[in-house]
């Protein structure tokens, strides 16, 4: 098949693109033999540290799940904080009144420049300097302050970026039967927007459900990964431990993004769409090792 910006290869091309997949498959072999090589000289394949996870059922009632169950909870609390407040300032960033513009973008600009960890810090600050909260759940408090404030604004850059994408002639013909800016905004580009809005925004969830490891990390949090200090200081077993953790965490995030595809598809076929895509790399640029300054 033959677009504008692809051209199908020939034969030439079609072998070289073989050959290419050949010799990546070989060296991925290579590394994944390396690798288990360097941890079976280690000692780390051996059934004594794996057995754990399938013969000890306290390794998950005690550990896993329950971290599980405060990553789960403290990423849902942000996702369902963040969303409409990031929907709130997109439509802020595209509104016709300069002051409201100006107050919302320096509002989204602040804080997209703010590392998620050191507004996670600057919460727990907060709490204990200001308000009563109590030290059990301050962590979890703090963490989500932080998400909130951080994942909030880099939503409102995408649902002002989705809304962008799509045709002029969408708010040209709504002003035209005598709507309103809010009802051309609600009804008619927003609902139209959101699937282009989609990937970037489950990226963007993603992002937040990875970042409550920072809390856990920093702050206290008992969520998923610092199970694994409990477990390796009971089993001796770090490495395997943190396999496990990371292959819930990516059984998580795909469940994630399988809902996602799913949906999109939905709305897709629901004729609610332009077809207009929101590149998600132009968001991902801020996310660092410290939770991501833009």
């Amino acid at each position: 098949m033959t677009s504008v910006l692809y051209d199908a290869p020939g034969p030439k091309a079609k072998a070289r693109n073989w050959i290419y997949s050949g010799i990546f498959l070989v060296v991925a072999a290579a590394v994944l033999w390396w690798v288990l090589s360097a941890l079976a000289d280690k000692n780390q394949l051996d059934a004594d540290k794996w057995s754990p996870f399938f013969t000890d059922g306290q390794v998950w009632t005690t550990f896993l799940l329950p971290g599980l169950g405060e990553t789960l909870r403290a990423g849902a609390i942000s996702m369902v904080i963040a969303l409409p407040l990031g929907a709130l300032l997109g439509m802020g960033r595209l509104s016709d009144h300069a002051w409201v513009r100006s107050i919302v973008g320096t509002w989204v600009e602040f804080f997209r420049a703010i590392p998620v960890l050191m507004l996670m810090l600057f919460g727990s600050a907060f709490y204990v300097q200001y308000t009563g909260v109590d030290s059990a759940v301050r962590p979890l408090y703090a963490v989500i302050t932080g998400l909130v404030l951080y994942n909030s604004a880099v939503i409102g850059e995408i649902v002002r970026a989705g809304v962008e994408s799509l045709p002029k002639g969408q708010t040209d013909a709504a002003k035209a039967i005598g709507m309103r800016k809010g009802q051309v905004m609600t009804y008619v580009l927003i609902p139209q927007a959101v699937t282009a809005m989609l990937p970037a925004l489950v990226s963007q969830l993603v992002v937040i459900l990875k970042d409550t490891a920072i809390g856990g990390a920093v702050l206290g949090l008992a969520e998923l990964l610092t199970t694994y200090r409990q477990i390796s200081a009971n089993y001796s077993n770090t490495i395997p431990t943190l396999i496990v953790i990371a292959a819930i965490y990516i059984a998580v995030n795909f469940a994630l993004t399988t809902f996602a595809s799913w949906l999109e598809g939905r709305l897709r076929k629901s004729k609610r769409t332009t077809g207009a895509m929101v590149p998600v790399s132009q968001f991902d640029a801020g996310d660092n090792a410290g939770g991501g300054a833009a």
